[in-house]
This record gives C-alpha cells, structure tokens and sequence, in this order.
C-alpha cells in the first residue's frame, strides 16, 4: 500500500517530498514528519504514513510522537537560556547550585561536564526499577550522592537518560520550575511549539506508539558477543548500564506507557512533531529570532556550539561498539559517521534513538526536524532523515 503524504512544501523543495515519500517505499517508515525552516521561514511541512503497521489510521498534521535523545536538545536550550541570563556559570561547580552533588568527591566538577557528557554519572549505580525513573528526587539524590564512573573530565561517555536529570536539575535548582515547566513557558508557549517534556493524557489520542526496530548487522554481533547480563557484578559500569533497571525486555512497552509519557525525562521523553523541531532550530539557524521572538542570542549559540570532545564515545566501546562522535555543549555536532548533517561541520542538534533529529545550520539558515513511528537501529547507519537533509541542500 502507498504511504499517504500530504502537507506542502515551496515547489523548490520538491526532491524533499519526493525524498520523504521514497523513505516510506524503500526504507522502512511507518509513520513520519519532516520540516524545514529557510532564513525564519517555513518551506517545507510534510508528513504521511500510518500510526501502526496495520495501516488502519493515517498520520495527520498534529501527530505527537516520543523523539527520545531529540530531547537533550531541548533541554540544552534550557540551560543555554539561563547562561544567557547571567544565571548559570558552566564552568562553576555543579555544587554550588546543588550542593548536595558536592558528595563523593564531586565538589569540583563544572557545570560544562553535565553538558558534554564528561561528568562519570552515565548511569544510576544504586539499583533501581522502573518506577524509579518517575521518581524525579529519588534519581537526583542518587546520583548526588554516587562517585563517578570514571575521572571527570578525562573521558566522554554519553549520558543516555541521566542527562535529564543532571542538566533538569540544575536548572530547578535555579530557576524553581521543573525543565518541563521551564521549556513549555520559556519556549513551547511564546513560539507555537507542539512539542512537550511530559505528556499529559489529553495528547494520548494523537501520539502514536513507537515501534521496536529490527535489529541490524552490528547489533546482532555486538548482542553475540555481549556479556551475560545475570553474570555482571552489581554496581559495576557494565551492570549499571545495561541492567539497571532490568527492563530490556520491555523497553517499547515502557515506552509507549502512560507512566512513561507523563514523567519529565528531559533526556528521552520529549514528545513533538517535526514542525516544532524545525521551528526552534530555525530560530538559531535566523539569528536567534523568528517572528520577532527571542530564542537564543548568536553569540550564546556560538559559546555552546565550540566543540568540546570529538572520538569513540567511552559507554557504546565498552558494549563493543564503537560509535564517533562530537559533543559540543547539551548539543552534537555533524559528525558525518554517526549524525551526518550536511557541509557545515559545525552544524548542532540533537538525535534520538530510532531516528528523529532537530538541528540548525546557521551558515545555510536551515532549521530541520524529523520525527517517526518506526525505530531504526542507528548503529546500521541507513538514516532516513540524512536522506531528507541531504536533499534539503541539494535543492538550495
């Protein structure tokens, strides 16, 4: 059956709808949105497919979808917007907007090793389950009470879902709202964004559920020769990051849950369309504005765009994947083996598990969102937004 597509695009962009429509045919989407904003304003808004591989309810305009990791970027704004305030020093100590983080030897560590992934609190050591996660003071005293993992500073581990905490929790620790409050109020409300970390029940209707993705090449022989997870010590690294909670069997239906979705995990929750995505990095990518609202002042964008580390990412190496990147500040750079994004090197957003992604090119004035149903394993490296941007620039 053909996929659907319906939106618009500037007859400019017609290779990108062409594009969006091969990725239904050919690589696997479901569900889908992508989006583009050019200098401020908006060129392409496309979406179509299906909320279920059944096929029995179209994707529409308001289609609502969790982006996983797309959400640090969100939360980087956050952050980004009180340094700009004058409210938050990267390079003072965490502990001196959260004092109890000053435990176990983390009284120094700067506020720039949440941001860049170098802080050595990649997972929880304490065991925990399921409902832990919702549990936003239990996980944050935990991790200010926990030693790091490794010598902060020294190595760059990506901090999969406590970066929410960490970053979510300074920000509290200033501010007073919560990161989802503060994302809704200071940027979701003034723009227009439909785009929520923590999902209340009345957008369950129009969300659709994440789909599990097949697994590729890489995964089934990094999954051969993985650990046996019963034989993992407790509180070591390993055991902390792939069984802690125990709930790799369940994953999607956590994630698909309405426990899942109400919480604020400001580093995998957030739910949005791509329009939205779009339209916050367009901000950055026009100078900071767009419609005359104030995002982001360019010379904050450039401060936290410096590229801080660029290699092996320390956490998938010691899963037996080696998986590049570069880490500026709560954002990625292109990194063109693991999130191309297009000549720019210094092109900046955020990916998430499965394959959505928002970014921004100040150089070209490219905003670009992408949000889907169907999850792709990243590691196999046949990304369907890649195709859409690439297009993107190829039209310019």
């Amino acid at each position: 059956m053909t996929a659907p597509i319906h939106g618009w695009n500037d007859p400019k962009f017609d290779r990108v709808r062409d594009a969006f429509a091969d990725n239904f045919e050919s690589h696997g989407d479901i569900g889908a949105s992508v989006a583009v904003y050019l200098h401020g304003e908006p060129v392409v808004d496309l979406w179509g497919g299906w909320y279920t591989p059944e096929r029995n309810r179209e994707w529409d305009r308001n289609t609502l979808v969790n982006v996983f990791s797309t959400t640090k970027g969100l939360t980087a704004f956050c952050a980004h917007r009180l340094v700009e305030q004058g409210r938050l020093d990267i390079d003072a100590p965490v502990a001196r907007y959260w004092p109890e983080f000053a435990a176990a030897g983390k009284g120094d560590i700067p506020v720039r090793y949440l941001l860049n992934h170098a802080a050595g609190l990649s997972t929880v050591r304490e065991p925990i389950v399921e409902q832990d996660w919702y549990d936003w003071d239990k996980i944050t005293g935990l991790l200010a009470a926990q030693e790091p993992f490794w010598e902060p500073g020294e190595i760059h581990g990506y901090h999969a879902i406590t970066f929410g905490w960490l970053v979510g929790e300074v920000v509290r620790r200033i501010d007073g709202r919560s990161l989802g409050t503060y994302f809704r109020e200071e940027f979701a409300a003034p723009l227009g964004l439909d785009a929520h970390i923590g999902l209340g029940p009345e957008y369950d209707a129009r969300t659709a559920p994440v789909l599990e993705a097949p697994l590729g090449e890489r995964i089934e022989d990094a999954l051969a020769g993985a650990p046996d997870l019963s034989q993992l010590e407790e509180g070591s690294f390993l055991w902390a990051t792939m069984a802690n909670p125990p709930i790799s069997d369940r994953i999607i239906e956590i994630n698909n849950s309405r426990a899942w979705r109400a919480a604020e995990l400001p580093a995998a929750n957030g739910h949005a369309t791509a329009r939205s995505l779009a339209r916050i990095y367009g901000a950055l990518a026009n100078g900071g504005t767009i419609d005359g609202i104030h995002v982001l002042n360019p010379e904050t964008v450039e401060a936290a765009t410096v590229e801080q580390y660029a290699g092996p990412e320390y956490v998938s190496l010691q899963m037996g994947l080696e998986f590049p990147m570069r880490f500026a500040l709560g954002w990625i750079l292109n990194q063109e083996q693991t999130m191309p994004l297009g000549p720019n090197p210094n092109t900046f957003g955020h990916a998430g598990a499965g394959g959505s992604i928002g970014c921004a090119d100040p150089q070209h004035g490219i905003g670009f969102g992408y949000t889907m149903n169907q999850m792709q394993n990243e590691f196999d490296q046949d990304y369907r937004y890649w195709r859409l941007l690439k297009t993107v620039y190829e039209s310019l």
